[in-house]
């Protein structure tokens, strides 16, 4: 017992939590609405195109500024976005296939530069391969501060412009008709897929924080049909994944955080699948028999 006091009262490990489960919370929330857009895939392309940003400043600063980095993996997940839309408006190449295309010529880019950085410098770069799979247990307190303080505002933004997301998914046409910039709150909601993804690597790494954008939204379908209680469940959902994810990773120094979250996500979803009381395949059979 007075371990389990111990590790739980280090103050780093307090904002790791304070910053998973806020991260958790953002991404469950934003993520029901890509989820309702049918672009889970497009936030999977920024998450990869994020790894090039971070090694390109990297090479040209030597420096590992925090904001600096998450401003060149910003910077690169908005210009893998508009390849993405680009190659679908001037070719006959589908979206699916488009994205594709995207995540393999990015986070291949990524990982060259990055071997090119643990080849060429004098060992200063230790740790940027965590942006990868992710590393709470290796972020500082002004790193978990940026995270929390972040997934925050996004949470906030993210209820203001609630009812036009809303309305802006489900019917573009009357949101037009009642004068609703629809082009831009679709834009704004592209910018709340991107600070997720680029707050959220330095914790769950580029390969998974999509996953954290789509499994908890999906966990939360099989609960309920209403988006407002849904993108609380999907809230709910990704806090409590991003917590037990946090604690074991830091707790076995040896696991990185993403996989572990990621696999907290999935065991919620599976008993979503199966005992969720709208869609789940155990009330679905005694609603059958």
């Amino acid at each position: 017992m007075e371990a389990v006091t111990s590790f739980f009262s280090s103050a780093n490990l307090q904002w790791v939590l304070i910053g998973s489960l806020l991260l958790g919370f953002a991404s469950g929330v934003i993520g029901s609405f890509v989820l309702l857009k049918k672009q889970s895939l497009i936030s999977d392309a920024m998450a990869h195109a994020a790894l090039p940003g971070v090694c390109i400043v990297y090479i040209l600063f030597q420096v590992k500024s925090v904001p600096f980095l998450l401003a060149g993996a910003a910077v690169t997940s908005l210009i893998a976005t508009q390849s993405i839309q680009t190659i679908v408006n001037r070719s006959r190449i589908k979206t699916d296939a488009a994205i594709g295309i995207i995540i393999s010529v990015f986070f291949g880019l990524g990982i060259v530069l990055l071997t090119y950085i643990q080849q060429n410098s004098s060992g200063n770069q230790a740790g940027l391969d965590s942006f990868i799979f992710g590393q709470a247990a290796s972020l500082v307190r002004s790193d978990v501060q940026l995270i929390a303080i972040g997934a925050f505002v996004l949470i906030i933004l993210t209820a203001l412009f609630f009812k036009e997301f809303k309305i802006s998914i489900f019917d573009p046409q009357f949101a037009r008709g009642i004068g609703l910039p629809v082009t831009f709150f679709n834009g704004v909601l592209l910018f709340l897929v991107v600070a997720v993804v680029v707050i959220g690597i330095q914790m769950v790494g580029v390969v998974l924080i999509a996953a954290l954008l789509i499994t908890p939204p999906i966990s939360a379908r099989y609960w309920t049909d209403r988006l407002g209680l849904m993108t609380i469940l999907a809230g709910i959902f990704g806090a409590i994944s991003g917590v037990s994810g946090a604690v074991l990773s830091t707790a076995l120094h040896n696991l990185p955080t993403g996989p572990v979250i990621v696999l907290s996500a999935s065991l919620i979803f599976f008993i979503s699948l199966l005992f969720g009381s709208r869609k789940g395949l155990l009330f679905k059979g005694v609603r059958h028999a």
